[in-house]
């Protein structure tokens, strides 16, 4: 388990990475992607992802984004494929738009890191966003 000590360096220190079956390094990764888009520091936010989009899509798609919030959904749970840990977040998140419009949306993260092994890097083994899947929640709920 990750005390609040080494969550503040695992995010603070980019040469310490979080222990490898611990989920939640992943979920500070989340945390850390919608911080960076409520403060419209599109770079930091795009640098968490393991991207298929050109960075220009990405910032697009929060063109009209006032601020976000994300509330991960336990249990937070990870584990091993070929030389990986993948974890998967479930969240809810809550946006306001420029508009005044407020969306809300549940559904989930898939992150991954390479495992402790040797020739890894340190950015290998940090956690990033490989996947999002989320669904527009009706108004009302």
């Amino acid at each position: 388990m990750l005390t609040a000590l080494t969550l503040l360096l695992a995010t603070a220190d980019p040469n310490h990475a979080p222990p490898p079956n611990d989920a939640s390094g992943a979920v500070s990764i989340v945390r850390e992607y919608y911080a960076a888009v409520s403060r419209h520091d599109y770079r930091a936010a795009y640098a968490l992802w393991h991207g298929r989009q050109s960075y220009r899509q990405f910032r697009r798609g929060y063109a009209q984004t006032v601020r976000v919030n994300v509330t991960p959904i336990p249990p937070f749970e990870s584990e091993g494929a070929a030389g990986s840990i993948y974890a998967g977040i479930r969240v809810r998140v809550d946006a306001a738009l420029r508009s005044g419009r407020r969306q809300h949306f549940v559904g989930s993260y898939t992150l991954r890191r390479v495992n402790d092994v040797p020739g890894s890097t340190v950015a290998q083994r940090r956690w990033h966003i490989v996947s999002a899947q989320l669904s527009p929640v009706p108004a009302g709920r």
